[in-house]
């Protein structure tokens, strides 16, 4: 039986909005990283695009990102995801320590477990969980990821 700590055992992503997603996955593609997977909202337009860096370490690349000659100095970046072992006991301990739960732990599209927080400059921080079935864990293990009603959708190039 594996146990769990409820801490924050590794980063998952940094996600980042891109005004040209087509020239970000070709600079991506110069660092070795290439796409994935695509999730898509329900209307079937992009939502976004995940890298695979390494084990279950991603970028995520939203579309419609701000034009580069207008973007704020801070750049492109979204958030921050931190990965933990056990989601309901992770946000229980931040919130005994006095962090505000800004999003209650729900599951996304991927079928991770996610909570959000804000750090004190206001900066997003996911909390996630990765599910088994998710297609983040089938790319760390090598396997395709398999479809979610749609919504993920394996990768083009």
């Amino acid at each position: 039986m594996t146990t769990t700590s409820g801490k924050i055992v590794d980063i998952g992503h940094a996600a980042f909005a891109c005004h040209d997603i087509e020239a970000s996955l070709d600079f991506y593609e110069k660092l070795g990283l290439t796409e994935s997977f695509r999730l898509n909202h329900d209307d079937g337009s992009l939502m976004l695009v995940y890298l695979h860096v390494a084990g279950d370490r991603f970028i995520e690349l939203f579309p419609n990102g701000p034009d580069p000659a207008n973007r704020p100095p801070q750049g492109s970046y979204r958030h921050l995801c931190l990965m933990t072992d056990d989601l309901s006991a992770t946000v229980v301990s931040l919130r005994t320590q006095g962090v505000t739960i800004d999003v209650e732990p729900k599951q996304g599209l991927d079928l991770n477990m996610q909570a959000w927080i804000r750090d004190p400059d206001g900066n997003q921080i996911e909390l996630m969980q990765i599910d088994p079935r998710s297609p983040q864990r089938a790319v760390a293990e090598g396997r395709e990821p398999a479809p979610l009603e749609h919504l993920a959708v394996p990768a083009k190039r």
